[in-house]
């Protein structure tokens, strides 16, 4: 959920909880990673470092770079007639077999 979305985050007051990284986090995919990364790093910024939410933001942080920048791995891999899309991680682009 945006900040617009739950404007009292926005107050100074506002305790962060791990609910609310919770909810950031929910459905992250490689696309939206990096976006989700920056939300969750502006939602824990004042928190102190043994705080559970922080922590929590800390793990979740890591995982969405890996995430953002090698793309994730659904299904049962490789199919015949069908090749895999390539991560953005790859050096070289998988070459195409013609069919």
């Amino acid at each position: 959920m945006a900040q617009a979305e739950q404007p009292e985050r926005l107050r100074p007051q506002y305790h962060v909880s791990v609910d609310d990284v919770r909810q950031l986090m929910g459905a992250s995919t490689p696309h939206f990673a990096l976006q989700l990364r920056n939300r969750i790093r502006t939602l824990i910024a004042g928190l102190p470092q043994d705080d559970p939410a922080r922590r929590l933001g800390e793990q979740e942080i890591a995982r969405l770079e890996r995430l953002g920048v090698t793309g994730e791995i659904r299904g049962e891999g490789f199919q015949e007639g069908q090749r895999p899309l390539p991560s953005l991680g790859e050096d070289e682009p998988t070459p195409r077999v013609a069919s």
